[in-house]
């Protein structure tokens, strides 16, 4: 049986690329942020809670927004060939668009000779706003600014606060605050959260036992807190979106279909796209937490063998420390990362062992869905490529189909910096007129 070949769809990004954890004051475009922490929760400004729309929209003004935000500057004509839109509702969309703020005309780029403004390019306006992003993780917290085109102009890490989780949730809301501040020439329209645990969208509430959250507010406090609209939604969903809306070939008018994504950091978790669009069960996201895998790892639920019990972060870091890998002054992932790159054969070993029971349970969930697309997403994967070809041949003997596409996500170690910021644009990216309209109090 051949391996396949689980190839990054760009080239891993240095580890560098990552943001560093808070330590001081935020500055434009730092990786460095105050962790500000309030005293009492105030929300501050009408609560408009707006759930996610994660998939690549149909509507015209949709079509023409992600093209524009794409391809800009680009043309009417241009557009029109790439949506199928006649070039009078091209004209009609872009008109309302530069309306609204959220395109600009290139009358600069225009070509020698061309004749009246609809041959005027137009772009997305990607200097006059941003949006705000905050991936709650069960250690750091990353909140990002983007712009309207969904690239990262900002990023940073903050420590996820423990205890009281409406005191904890305002800590974060005045933290990402303070950084969005930091664009004096930007408004910011939108703020998206992305995390873990039980999150109903509609309503913003979220249960998240790892953090020992139940019905938490995270869309009232953030939202409320922030003064825009929010949008919450289940992290690995986000991941998945992103897969959709951010990547170079998303002014497709759809993606035929369906894709699995499986992300593993310290926590694990599975997403299902149908056609260009994620699946969000009402009841919220399902989980693979307590997926066996056979091993022996001890899991809180009192059982033995469960999926995140044996590949998370935390646990791998925890193997290290009783099998000596790792001293208990020296615990962190990276430290056994760094172990790895410099020759360890036993932290190497670890994190071999982690990848084939990855690349193991990837297969059994693969054979499970049968999708067409398999993307792998989350540190797991990306911070130690060296057990990239474990996850591969252990993928490659568990699973029974006929092999499809399986890579590891583009985005590399941002992964969850991209998912924050897709749940901040969903809303503008799937009806941006109606979108602005929500952005007015």
């Amino acid at each position: 049986m051949s391996v396949p070949t689980l190839s990054p769809s760009v080239s891993l990004p240095s580890r560098s690329s990552a943001p560093r954890r808070a330590t001081g004051s935020a500055v434009r475009g730092s990786t460095r942020a105050t962790v500000v922490r309030p005293r009492t929760f105030r929300v501050s400004s009408p609560v408009r809670i707006v759930p996610p729309d994660l998939r690549i929209a149909d509507g015209t003004g949709a079509s023409v927004f992600r093209v524009a935000a794409n391809r800009g500057p680009v043309s009417r004509d241009v557009i029109a060939k790439v949506t199928g839109a006649s070039i009078a509702t091209v004209n009609r969309q872009v008109s309302a668009l530069l309306s609204a703020g959220l395109l600009r005309e290139r009358a600069d780029l225009t070509e020698p000779g061309a004749v009246g403004r609809p041959r005027v390019p137009v772009e997305v306006d990607h200097e006059r706003y941003l949006t705000v992003g905050i991936h709650i993780g069960a250690v750091t917290t990353g909140i990002v600014a983007s712009d309207l085109r969904g690239r990262i102009i900002g990023a940073v890490e903050v420590p996820t606060p423990t205890g009281d989780q409406d005191a904890a949730l305002a800590s974060i809301t005045a933290s990402a605050k303070a950084f969005a501040a930091r664009w004096h020439r930007r408004t910011p329209l939108w703020v998206g959260v992305a995390l873990g645990g039980r999150v109903d969208s509609n309503t913003a509430v979220v249960t998240h036992p790892r953090l020992g959250w139940v019905d938490a507010r995270v869309g009232a406090i953030v939202g409320g807190g922030m003064g825009l609209p929010v949008s919450v939604a289940a992290h690995v969903e986000a991941m998945a979106a992103s897969e959709l809306l951010l990547t170079p070939d998303r002014d497709a008018p759809e993606v035929k279909g369906t894709g699995l994504y499986f992300y593993v950091r310290e926590t694990a978790g599975v997403a299902i796209t149908f056609d260009g669009k994620v699946h969000t069960p009402a009841g919220g996201p399902g989980s693979v937490t307590h997926f066996p895998t056979g091993s022996s790892a001890r899991c809180s639920c009192g059982g033995t063998g469960c999926l995140e019990a044996t590949v998370s972060d935390r646990a791998i870091v925890q193997r290290a420390v009783a099998e000596g890998i790792l001293t208990d002054r020296d615990d962190t992932i990276q430290s056994l990362y760094r172990l790895a790159r410099n020759g360890s054969e036993a932290a190497h070993g670890l994190l071999v062992e982690r990848a084939t029971v990855l690349g193991r349970t990837v297969g059994m969930l693969r054979d499970l869905f049968n999708p067409d697309r398999v993307i792998l997403g989350g540190q797991a994967f990306t911070e130690y490529p060296a057990a990239v070809p474990h996850v591969a041949r252990a993928f490659a003997a568990s699973t029974t189909l006929p092999r499809k596409d399986i890579r590891i996500t583009g985005f590399g170690n941002r992964v969850q910096a991209h998912a924050a910021g897709v749940v901040s644009l969903s809303s503008l990216f799937s009806d941006p007129i109606a979108a602005m309209k929500r952005t007015e109090l």
